[in-house]
């Protein structure tokens, strides 16, 4: 005896023929299982594949900033010295400006009052002169008077 259903669709369908529809669904189910899972695995490669390629990547980015930093970091040191020399030099510079403007500057106080005081001595010569030359003319003419006075017939 047959045992008879209806599909969803409502035509009658017997046992064997569900079966064989089972089978069917679950073949393409497993058909439709196997081809995701290949799909996963080919995803799955290619993410792996990637993540090599990122790793190695990282790894040879990693050496350079290695090399980079090698590389910066006398040079950063040799700049930073001589920064440092240039700094000291600067105050130097700077402290003996000064200093030489205070010298420079006490030098022409001392040069003004140096020809202050030679102009002074100069004029303090001449005056002196004056009055030795006035000095001797006026002892000179006391003498020829005195001498006049003794001997009144020169």
């Amino acid at each position: 005896m047959k045992n008879l259903a209806t599909t969803g669709s409502g035509l009658p369908v017997d046992e064997h023929d569900e079966d064989a529809i089972s089978k069917m669904a679950f073949a393409s189910f497993q058909a439709r299982e196997e081809e995701i899972e290949k799909k996963k695995m080919m995803v799955k490669e290619k993410v792996e594949l990637k993540l090599g390629r990122a790793e190695e990547e990282t790894r040879r980015l990693a050496q350079v900033w290695e090399e980079l930093e090698v590389l910066t970091d006398p040079m950063r040191k040799e700049i930073a010295a001589v920064r440092k020399k240039i700094d000291v030099a600067n105050r130097e510079v700077r402290s003996l400006g000064q200093s030489c403007q205070k010298k420079e500057k006490e030098y022409k106080e001392t040069l003004e009052a140096f020809n202050q005081r030679n102009n002074e001595k100069n004029q303090l010569t001449a005056t002196l002169l004056e009055l030795v030359k006035e000095s001797e003319d006026a002892r000179m003419k006391k003498l020829e008077e005195l001498s006049k006075n003794i001997d009144p017939s020169c």
